[in-house]
Parts: C-alpha cells; structure tokens; sequence
C-alpha cells in the first residue's frame, strides 16, 4: 500500500516536471506584455512609407508635437521567465482593423530578444495603408492577449496600400485635399488638416516601394 502510494506520487511529481518542462520557453501571451513609451493620453501617429523612409517610432506624431512611441516588449513563458533570444522575425506589429499594410518583414521587432527577454520596435516600419485602430503585438501568429493593444495610429503616402507610392495614390490624396471634410489618411503631418505640408511628404515619397 506504501509502495503503491509512493509510486502515484512518484508519477504526479514527473506529470506536473513534464508539463512546466513543456512551457519552458514558450511564450505566454497573457504574461508576456508590451508597452509603448509615450505615457500621455494621445494616440501617437506613424507615417509609415513602403521603403522604410518614414517616422521613426521616436518620431511619432500627436497634434501640436512629436512624441517618443517606441513599443517595449517583454517576453515570458508560463512561468514568468525571461524567453532570451526569441527571434525578431517571429514578432511583428499589425493594426486591429488590417488597415496598416506591412511589406514582408516590414513591421518586425528591431532585435532578437535580450537576455531580459527584451525587443523594442524604434526603427521606421515598411509599410502602407492607414489604420485608427490599435496597434497590437503578433507573437508568432497570436496576438498578446495582456492587453488589448496599443494607441498608435498609422497613415501613409501609399494610401491604397498597395506596397508602392505612385499615381494610384495622387487622386486619392486630392479628393482629400480638396473634399473639405477631414480625412485622417492624408494627415501624413498629423496637424489636423490636410495641407501643403501633406503634399510635400507626398511629392517626396512618390516611387517608393517596398524592398
């Protein structure tokens, strides 16, 4: 009877090992957080561009000013767990609504995690198309389920989202222009209005694409 009750506890220890072995550097999505830098109420603004010639996160827009939106993700398994070295290509930024479109590979973390289990998103994304919605953290395919995402906005001289900035793009943009109703998509400056300074980063990105 003790040998009997030994060997049930014996198999409990080795079922409950199996399994935290088995989670061990799996990231967990409901531990795993992202956080963006700007603390403010605002929604920051990106003006992505299919080559990668757009604001830097550091470079995000609110109306009156530039703000820091750098994203800041800590990665864990189901134990809390730093992951180290998880790669870069396998987390990715998408907006809620699918209307910020990324080049392939054009909206990745910037680095492998560190040995924090660490990555951040500063550099310009390749992408175009433009999104209000929120911006949310993909981890191999999954979304981070510890929150339901983040304030960042995203528009683009490449309005159609086509992965080009070309002639498609100007009729677009001069219906806005001239339509005198806001339209946030060619805001590429984010003041509020659609202007001359739209045009100007308009002209500039005309023949843009993705790598």
């Amino acid at each position: 009877m003790v040998l009997r009750k030994l060997m049930g506890i014996f198999a409990i220890t080795l079922m409950v090992g199996a399994a935290s072995f088995a989670t061990a550097g799996v990231p967990d999505l409901d531990l795993s957080t992202a956080a963006r830098a700007y603390a403010g109420p605002e929604t920051a603004v990106l003006f992505n561009i299919p080559n990668g010639g757009g604001a830097a996160f550091t470079d995000a827009a609110i109306i009156g000013g530039a703000v820091d939106a750098t994203i800041t993700l800590t990665l864990v398994d189901g134990s809390g767990t730093p992951i180290p070295n998880f790669p870069f290509e396998d987390a990715w930024i998408e907006s809620a609504d699918g209307g910020m479109v990324a080049c392939t590979g054009g909206a990745t973390a910037d680095f492998n995690t560190n040995a924090s289990g660490v990555t951040s998103w500063v550099t310009p994304l390749q992408a175009g198309g433009s999104s209000q919605a929120l911006t949310v953290v993909m981890i191999s395919g999954a979304a981070l389920t510890s929150s339901a995402g983040l304030a960042i906005s995203h528009n683009s001289a490449d309005i159609t989202g086509d992965g080009l900035v070309n002639l498609t793009d100007v009729p677009l943009f001069a219906g806005d222009f001239y339509g005198g109703v806001y339209a946030f998509r060619s805001d590429f400056s984010y003041d509020g209005n659609v202007n001359l300074s739209d045009v100007v980063k308009l002209a500039q990105a005309l023949g843009a694409a993705c790598p």
